[in-house]
Order: C-alpha cells, then structure tokens, then sequence
C-alpha cells in the first residue's frame, strides 16, 4: 500500500465513519442537555437508563465488530458468498440481542434502575425513560448491521446521510417534547424512538440494493464456524467490559446522586471525544483487514502503526479542548454548583486519561481484532476491566470512600494495563492472520 492508497482508503472511511459517530452520538448529548435544564434527578435517571441500554447496544457492537471483520477481509478476497453468510448470520444474531433487552427492558425496568440508585425519585424516572427507550434495540440493530456493510463496500457516505436527518430531527423532537409539550425525560425518550426508527427506515431505502445478497454461489468454507470463532470471544468481552462500566454507574449511584448526576455531565463531552475517534478505529479495522486478507502484511503492519499516531494526535488536540471549555460546557446546565465542580473535576480525568483511551480503541478496537484473532482482544480487554478496573472501583468508593473524581481516576488506570498489554501483543504479530 503506498501513501496516496492509504491516504485515500483513510479518508473515505474514515471521516464518514467518524462523522456518524459524532452525530450518533449527539442523540444521548441532546437529550442530556436539555433535559439538564430539569435539574439533577432527571440528569442522573438517564445517565443510569444510558448505563443499561450501552449494555445492549455494546453487544450489538459485537456482532457488528465480528461482521466488519469477515466482511472486510471477503470484500478484500472478492468472495461474496463468503460476504453474504457473514452478513445473514451476523444480522440474526443481533436481533436476538436486541429482542432480548427489549424484553427485559419493558418488563423489568423498575429492578433494572434499582440496581443502580437507592433513589426512588431517581430510579422511576428512569423505569419510564428505559421502557420508552427499548424500542429502539431493534431498529438500532439492523441499521448498525446495515451501515457495517455498506463502510466494508466503501458507501461509508450513504449512514452518515441517514445520521445527520435522525440527528436534526431528534433534536427539534426533544425541544417540542420538553419545552413545548413540558414531557420531561418522557419526552426525551420518545424523541430518541423516533429519531432512531427515521434513521433505519433511511439506511434501508438508500443502501438496501448495496446489501449483501444471495449470489447461488457455492462457498469454499465454514462461514458460520469462522463467524462464531470471531464472535464469541468479542462478544463475551464487549459484555464483560459494558457489565464493568454498568458496575461503574452502580458506584457511581452509590456515592450519591449529586455524584451521579456529575458524572453523567461528562457523558456528552465523553461521547464527542469517543465519536470523533472512533472513525479512526473502524477505519483501521476494514483498512487493516482487507490488507490482511489479500496477505499484505507488511503494509497492513505499516498503515496500523500510521493509524495508532494519528489517534494519538487527534485525541491529544480534543483533551486540551476539554481542559479549556470546561466551565463554559457545564454553566449550560441548570444544577447545583456543587454538582458542576464535582463536574470540572471529572473532566479533567477525563481529559488526562483520554488520550490512552482512544490509543486502546484504535489499537485492540480495530487494529488487533482485523486479523480474527478476537480471544486475544478479549483477555485483553477483560484483564483491564475486572482484574484492575472493577477492584479498583469498590475499593477506592467502598472502602477508603473517595470522591467520585480520584475514584474515576484510579479506576482508569485499566486503560494503562490494556494499553500496555496490547502493544506487546502487537509487536509478536501473532494478530496477523488472513481469514
């Protein structure tokens, strides 16, 4: 690959991707900060809902992470019965994620929120909020599904389109339910719902004749072996790692609401930093696959480490964004002082630790799980989270008590041990496999 490919590839992935990202992401920053003009309550009870529809949305991302890799690396090899099975089989396991948290989500919502708050004010608005919600999953599932294979066949433009409309809309929607209509967190829900069913039915019209189909071909190899030998190990990690952040917001709960509702003022500028990378991150997963799958593996080793700075770069130039905005980012919501100190203090964590975050998104997240070699991503990732993280977490709140800011800090430092784990299993090589 040389740099005017690389360049290319990197550009018309990329950016799309991440521009999506960012306008996805704005979905839970619009309802966050209108519904911040509510007060704390309402600030906390979504940030708690957040907590367990990013459960299923995780393991929906799993699928669709163990999809991009196959897909990638079939396009790569111009084997479209390989693309089509991958495809179908990836599709229909997502939607037995998401039937599945729907169910739980509209039958149990109120012992769902529970475990996260002993508020009871907290934890029925977040009942209604999370049922409301749920009825996203399934439509959320096939769109992420459908956009995955369109970035593999490089129509990375036509789910951006269908973002930015749902984004647009989701934000007037919000503003007429709870200003206009005074439906609070309700009103953010259904403007999520309805948001979120405009974007499926427009990725769907756009891009359904680019989806894979059925081509009579006869295939060469396992599809649904290699697929569930790719899947599993991700999605036992991807839900391990959310179950960690779901015991994250449960700490969170625990310390207090006010702390609660702090760290949720976070979440936004957390989503933007996240977005805003992540483009890079997928980029490098299809890049790095195709390059993988025509057996390139000296320019797949060299367009990852290209990829890695500049991640490191990007997210670098956005903490010192968060560092400067911070008091003009959290004087827009309507709560107590207390709440925005505790707010400026969380974000500046943040800020600091940003930097290995993304460095792990884009190196683990995309670069490392290329090759299908997902069992180790997944130790990786479940070493950081619950032999680090989560320790770390209960001990520092339950136990010497500190305050939400120095409990974040020291629970982050599981990205310091992925981070360095990953690297060494970068240099062995071992990741490099052609499917």
């Amino acid at each position: 690959m040389d740099k005017r490919q690389f360049r290319h590839d990197l550009f018309s992935i990329a950016i799309p991707v991440t521009l999506q990202c960012l306008l996805q992401s704005s979905f839970s920053i619009a309802d966050q900060i209108m519904v911040g003009q509510l007060g704390s309550v309402s600030i906390a009870a979504i940030g708690f809902a957040g907590k367990f529809t990013g459960l299923c949305s995780t393991v929906v991302n799993a699928v669709v992470t163990a999809a991009s890799i196959m897909l990638s690396q079939y396009v790569g090899k111009k084997d479209k019965e390989g693309e089509y099975r991958a495809f179908r089989l990836s599709l229909v396991s997502s939607l037995v994620v998401a039937v599945f948290f729907f169910v739980l989500s509209s039958l149990i919502p109120s012992f769902i929120m529970g475990l996260y708050s002993s508020d009871p004010e907290a934890v029925q608005v977040a009942s209604s909020y999370l049922r409301i919600v749920s009825f996203t999953f399934v439509p959320m599932a096939i769109t992420l599904m459908a956009s995955a294979s369109l970035r593999c066949r490089d129509r990375a433009k036509l789910p951006m389109y269908a973002t930015f409309f749902s984004v647009v809309l989701n934000t007037l929607l919000n503003y007429v339910f709870i200003f206009i209509l005074h439906k609070g967190a309700e009103g953010a829900a259904w403007a999520t719902v309805i948001s979120q069913f405009t974007a499926f039915i427009i990725v769907m019209a756009l891009g359904f004749r680019t989806l894979p189909v059925k081509t009579g071909e006869k295939g060469s190899g396992d599809y649904g072996k290699a697929f569930v030998k790719i899947l599993l190990p991700i999605m036992v990690c991807e839900f391990m790692w959310s179950l960690g952040e779901n015991v994250y917001g449960g700490v969170y709960g625990h310390i207090g609401t006010d702390a609660a509702a702090a760290m949720v003022l976070s979440y936004p500028i957390q989503n933007i930093m996240i977005g805003a990378l992540t483009g890079v991150s997928q980029a490098a997963g299809i890049m790095v696959g195709k390059l993988l799958g025509n057996k390139e593996y000296d320019s797949a080793k060299w367009a990852s480490k290209k990829l890695m700075v500049y991640g490191l770069v990007g997210s670098a130039f956005i903490s010192l964004l968060i560092i400067v905005s911070r008091p003009l980012y959290l004087s827009i919501y309507n709560v107590e002082e207390s709440v925005r100190n505790i707010g400026s203090l969380i974000l500046l964590v943040y800020a600091f630790i940003a930097p290995v975050k993304v460095s792990n998104m884009i190196l683990a997240g995309g670069i490392l799980r290329s090759g299908g070699r997902t069992d180790l991503t997944g130790a990786i990732d479940i070493l950081g989270t619950w032999v680090f993280g989560v320790p770390l977490a209960l001990i520092s709140s339950s136990l010497l008590h500190l305050p939400i800011h120095l409990v974040y800090l020291i629970l982050s430092m599981e990205e310091v041990v992925r981070l360095f784990t990953g690297f060494v299993v970068f240099k062995k090589g071992k990741w490099m496999k052609s499917l």
